[in-house]
């Protein structure tokens, strides 16, 4: 209901009928969490203040209220998670009870489960930076609960912790970012709120701020802000450096992994870089820094995957290469880069979650086996399994007319418009669609100066913004849509083909999943087969997510253009998949899946690819190691001189009481020397007194 209420406030897409785009959410506020009375005042010509309004409560550049609003806000970004993470939650509920149906911590499961639907819807449902920030942490509280949840399992509990430390270091990136925002901009609301007296508060991502030309701080402030943004959306996200607690993630219940992978946590990167969208338009290299690092993780883990024999780690692998898609189209800093992100999200969600669910139902059947070299011709076993599984591996490796193939084109649109910007100039000469046009008459766009914080600094060029950085990253991710395809196919033919093969675990009940398991993975094959064609044919999401806020700020609505089926981008991304799909085949398809094959090819590079590029190594060497070598030195410090020095001071009446305690043997014989001793003593010290 949401989702259609706001769908009716931003009208049809463009056409005959077509509405103007404008912005559009609805902004409710539950209750007044702080108030701190004159917390700051801000620097004089700082940002924080918009000419003509009043902020904090107060004149431009007086003293502000510290306030954080339990507020949460509708708009089309909102809406299209908050369905993405309820509808994939209540298929992947329904999975669960059959796939959690004999584990002893059903209801545990299940309180977490709740919790971490709750916790993420909350997450795209807030208002505010300081919320967002407590949300995060809720979400990466429950994964670790989840990723832990047979924590009897040391594999499963080291995989808890790795995942919650390493999402620590994201973690600390977006408390920075919370505080430079505060500093900055006096507030950390998104939108625009109303003072007493009536005056416009305007808000980080409000419309007031937005469409005022200085409104958004660059320079190197506003690079800050977003590079913690980008660590902290690294950390959930799982990229580059913080990609390596996501595979080790696959020790939670398959369900846990399938709602990680496909509607929670790790789509909270992208939910933070497309939201703060205007904050990094004002920062061209720190934007482009989205796509450098989405490009390289995409196919650094895409790499990876190839050789990887755990149904589920090859998934873990795919789903971090399909994250940095997203990423880089973000990067892009176009409205189609950021819309085109947000398709991938959601036909991703679709057909990462049956696949997920697919691997599930196969360890299911298999005694809980994983390991592709161990079973074969499952499809003769586990026919609704195979043909689900089949319907997501081609939609991820975006085969037309399945539902990935057309978000990768937009994305690699995206790309190639930023790389080579004359073959795209015909779009921009030609007549602009409804949010093109509102951009350029009722916003007067904005071309933010690189690297400039307010009117009259030095104008900076980018450093990495520029169409040579975006051809390499195009052809980056053109390679990465071949490899996809190749790692995808191959854990099918792995898995699904070849003489049938079932493990000793399973022993002579391996059988398809029962129907409460099964009907799930029919109900998400079919948005993985046809949610793709229908949203890129309709131009129905592209439009409707053009009036998030954030996007209709003038230096994205700007770049708007008409929606275009792009045929030269498609040939290649489909001959790229093709080439992957006809190798993987050659070297699996039909064989037996327990010996090597296509990795003897690869030489060196197969063990490269196994140790997964060595990061994992190096993290080791150059933190773990040295922390645990303090760690052993910062202990015996501890055991020898802070505990030496506490119990001598300890041991000194101890001492002193022994001697002591030795006059007190009870022998009266002793009592009467000592009298007599004392009595001596004390005749000498008069008489010297009085000879004196």
């Amino acid at each position: 209901m949401l989702l259609l209420g706001t769908a009716t406030q931003v009208g049809r897409p463009d056409g005959v009928h077509a509405e103007p785009v404008r912005p559009v959410e609805m902004i409710s506020t539950l209750w007044q969490w702080a108030t701190v009375e004159a917390a700051y005042a801000p620097p004089a010509g700082s940002a924080a203040a918009i000419p003509g309004t009043a902020v904090g409560g107060g004149t431009a550049g007086a003293a502000r209220a510290f306030t954080i609003p339990v507020a949460l806000r509708l708009d089309p970004l909102t809406a299209t998670l908050l369905t993405i993470i309820t509808c994939i939650g209540l298929v992947v509920a329904v999975y669960s009870i059959g796939y959690m149906h004999h584990d002893p911590g059903y209801p545990r499961f299940f309180a977490v489960f709740s919790l971490f639907v709750f916790s993420m819807s909350m997450l795209v449902a807030a208002s505010n930076f300081l919320i967002v920030y407590v949300f995060w942490e809720a979400v990466g509280a429950c994964s670790y609960l989840l990723i832990g949840f047979w924590f009897t399992k040391p594999e499963a509990a080291r995989a808890a912790k790795k995942a919650f430390l390493v999402n620590r270091v994201g973690d600390f990136g977006l408390a920075i970012a919370t505080f430079l925002l505060w500093m900055t901009y006096g507030t950390l609301d998104f939108h625009d709120t109303l003072s007493a007296d009536g005056t416009i508060l305007p808000g980080i991502l409000g419309q007031t701020r937005l469409a005022d030309p200085g409104g958004i701080v660059g320079g190197a402030i506003g690079t800050a802000i977003c590079l913690c943004l980008l660590l902290a959306a690294c950390g959930k996200s799982a990229q580059l450096p913080l990609h390596v607690w996501l595979p080790d993630a696959m020790e939670g219940p398959t369900p846990a992994s399938a709602l990680i992978h496909a509607a929670t946590m790790v789509t909270a990167g992208i939910y933070l870089v497309a939201r703060s969208a205007p904050l990094f338009m004002a920062c061209p290299d720190a934007l482009t820094a989205v796509s450098i690092v989405g490009a390289t993780t995409a196919l650094v883990a895409a790499l990876i995957a190839t050789v990887q024999n755990d149904l589920k780690r090859v998934l873990a692998y795919s789903t971090i290469s399909q994250l940095g898609y997203m990423f880089a189209s973000l990067g892009t800093g176009t409205l189609l880069g950021f819309t085109a992100a947000i398709f991938h999200l959601v036909t991703h969600a679709f057909f990462k979650a049956l696949l997920f669910l697919g691997a599930g139902s196969v360890m299911h059947s298999m005694g809980n086996v994983i390991d592709m070299r161990r079973f074969g011709g499952l499809r003769r076993i586990m026919p609704v399994t195979a043909a689900t599984f089949l319907v997501g591996a081609v939609a991820l490796a975006g085969v037309a007319p399945f539902s990935g193939f057309f978000s990768k084109d937009e994305i690699l649109a995206s790309l190639h418009a930023k790389g080579w910007p004359d073959a795209h100039g015909e779009h921009h000469d030609a007549a602009p669609s409804s949010h093109a046009k509102r951009g350029r008459s009722s916003f007067s766009p904005v071309h933010f100066a690189p690297g400039a914080t307010t009117a009259g600094e030095k104008e900076l060029r980018p450093l990495f913004n520029t169409p040579e950085t975006f051809r390499v990253l195009f052809w980056m991710a053109l390679v990465t849509a071949g490899l996809t395809a190749f790692y995808t196919f191959r854990a099918v033919f792995m898995t699904f083909t070849g003489p049938t093969r079932v493990p000793d675990e399973a022993g002579h009940h391996a059988h398809e999943s029962p129907p409460v398991m099964a009907v799930p993975l029919m109900i998400l094959a079919v948005p993985s087969a046809v949610a793709g064609w229908w949203l890129f044919s309709t131009q129905w999401l592209s439009h409707f997510l053009s009036a998030t806020p954030s996007f209709t700020a003038p230096s994205v609505a700007a770049t708007a253009a008409p929606h275009a089926f792009h045929m030269d981008l498609a040939i290649q991304g489909s001959l790229a998949a093709a080439i992957g799909i006809v190798i993987a085949a050659i070297g699996h398809l039909g064989r037996r899946s327990d010996g090597p094959q296509m990795e003897r090819f690869l030489g060196p590079l197969q063990t490269l690819f196994a140790n997964r590029f060595y990061i994992d190594q190096l993290y080791a060497g150059l933190i773990v190691r040295p922390l645990e070598g303090l760690a052993v030195v910062a202990a015996l410090f501890d055991r020898y001189v802070i505990d030496g020095l506490v119990n001598s001071v300890a041991h000194l009446p101890l001492a002193l009481g022994g001697l002591v305690r030795r006059l007190q043997g009870g022998l009266l014989q002793r009592y009467a020397l000592a009298g007599v001793m004392g009595v001596l003593t004390i005749v000498l010290a008069l008489a010297w007194r009085l000879r004196g």
